[in-house]
């Protein structure tokens, strides 16, 4: 093979990692943009009121925000919590769900995201209809 074919393909490549390292860029600035705001308008008020219908049923649940995220954690034990925070590590930015659960000494640590395109296009309905999911194991007797 030719050295010039091969100096060619190499750069060609270069160049190509480097537009999609650019385009990942863009879309971790932007969801990091949108979740700011999702946080701030709809996932930490959804939390206190999810708080809020828990302490009312006798299950005694706080909300803290860490930065970057958002936490329904239960009085009873610092283990035992929902989460939700924005990973950009991947190709396409998520919003993780990650729960953790004491099970005697024993802890389950479960994460997965949210089904969406982008972060703007995650509702409120979504959010509860995931957090309803994860916090099932938390209320049943």
């Amino acid at each position: 093979m030719e050295t010039s074919a091969v100096r060619k393909r190499v750069n060609d490549a270069i160049e190509l990692a480097r537009r999609e390292a650019a385009e990942r860029r863009t879309r971790s600035d932007q969801a990091a943009r949108d979740y700011g705001q999702f946080l701030k308008e709809v996932a930490t008020p959804l939390f206190r009121q999810i708080a809020d219908s828990l302490k009312a049923c006798g299950f005694n649940f706080s909300v803290f925000t860490p930065s970057g995220a958002v936490r329904l954690m239960s009085d009873r034990s610092q283990e035992d919590f929902i989460e939700l925070s924005l990973d950009t590590s991947g190709d396409r930015p998520a919003v993780i769900v990650h729960t953790s659960r004491a099970r005697g000494r024993r802890v389950v640590d479960a994460e997965r995201p949210i089904d969406a395109d982008t972060v703007a296009a995650i509702t409120d309905a979504d959010l509860l209809d995931e957090l309803m999911k994860e916090l099932r194991p938390f209320v049943e007797k």
